[in-house]
């Protein structure tokens, strides 16, 4: 079974940043989802899918790995710089480039 560290992506719904501090590790998929025949409701006979551990740091995530043997993938996003803008800047009058509609 291969484990997956990586750190929870900032939510498009949320503006802050604070709550992306940490490091999951959680267990890839083990055998497929399939349809209860009774009820219909999708699940699996999997129960490491249903167990996530937080960690503060990545190096935290994978000590736990390696201590426990279990193979693992880290995953590392790269964080976008973004540039604050104002209305007011589509109207100055030394912009660098070409306004259009």
């Amino acid at each position: 079974m291969r484990a997956r560290i990586y750190q929870h992506p900032k939510s498009a719904m949320q503006s802050g940043r604070s709550a992306l501090h940490g490091w999951v590790l959680e267990w890839y998929q083990a055998e497929p989802k399939r349809a209860d025949p009774l009820m219909g409701w999708i699940g699996s006979g999997d129960m490491q899918q249903q167990i996530t551990l937080t960690f503060p740091t990545r190096e935290e995530a994978v000590a736990y790995a390696e201590a426990r043997k279990l193979p693992y993938d880290v995953e590392i996003t790269h964080s976008r710089v973004v540039k604050p803008k104002a209305y007011a800047d589509n109207f100055r009058t030394d912009r660098a480039e070409n306004w259009t509609h």
